[in-house]
């Protein structure tokens, strides 16, 4: 998988945990809904600028766009706490930490939210 398809892979992942249609990405980063279609297929790609909006937005890291989930190295949770296992366990456990995670900070905002 090539750099640019991993940062496609993952601006729809994101945007799709947040919630967020192609429309309302758009509406948040002041840009056309048709820009950011352009970029989920592949026919442009962001400017830094942009990159960094779109982040923000998500509520990540800019370089999180450039992470491979299908990577398993020395880094990731399943590695450094379970070395031995194989890589199809390893990226199961992966999910699930992920999914944890961003299923306990949607809980974290909306209580931020209500306050």
């Amino acid at each position: 998988m090539t750099l640019k398809q991993v940062f496609i892979r993952n601006l729809k992942e994101f945007r799709k945990k947040e919630g967020f249609s192609q429309q309302r990405l758009a509406e948040l980063c002041d840009t056309a809904p048709t820009y950011i279609a352009q970029i989920e297929t592949g026919r442009k790609f962001p400017s830094m600028d942009m990159i960094e909006k779109m982040a923000n937005v998500l509520r990540i890291e800019p370089y999180h766009f450039l992470r491979n989930p299908n990577d398993i190295t020395a880094n990731t949770e399943a590695e450094s706490l379970f070395p031995r296992l194989p890589n199809s366990m390893k990226n199961q456990i992966n999910n699930q930490i992920n999914q944890l995670s961003s299923d306990f900070l949607k809980e974290i905002n909306e209580v931020i939210n209500k306050y």
